[in-house]
């Protein structure tokens, strides 16, 4: 079987594999009830529908001709090490410093590893996103996130 573009192919390849991987990761967790899901009911789900959609566009990418078979291009080592460094500086600095200081780094410093970043949109995101993270996980499902610096820490 030929490739037909190695983009679709290598993405869709990516895509089951981390669908198939967080699946099989949220096996160790309870699942829950619809009603009332556990910890390992959301990245199940989620997980399987990646897995699929990965499967569509492998499917596609093995059977659809394109033009010039879209050869897949050399890694972008620096976008990937910053964004990858911007989820890990997330991870530390939430419990740490806050929904408040750590989402709106990790959206900032993101945004800067494209190549059409511009502050003022990134700074618009990350309020956005921090009011609606603080809307639904906090306020909307009550769950126990640090909003502010530990040091300035009364409840959220």
């Amino acid at each position: 079987m030929k490739i037909k573009s190695q983009k679709d192919f290598w993405s869709g390849l990516m895509f089951v594999v981390v669908g198939i991987g967080f699946a099989w990761g949220a096996t160790n967790y309870s699942f829950g009830a619809s009603a009332r899901p556990g910890p390992g009911y959301f990245p199940f789900g989620l997980g399987i529908l990646m897995a699929i959609l990965g499967a569509v566009v492998l499917f596609q990418a093995l059977t659809i001709e394109t033009e010039t078979g879209d050869p897949i291009g050399a890694w972008a080592w620096k976008p990937l090490a910053i964004v990858v460094g911007a989820v890990a500086a997330f991870g530390w600095l939430l419990p740490h410093m806050g929904m408040v200081i750590a989402l709106p780094l990790l959206v900032i410093i993101s945004a800067a590893a494209s190549d059409e970043f511009r502050l003022r949109e990134a700074l618009i995101n990350a309020v956005v996103l921090t009011v609606f993270s603080w809307l639904i996980f906090i306020k909307g499902l009550s769950l126990v996130i640090p909003l502010w610096p530990s040091f300035m820490a009364s409840g959220g």
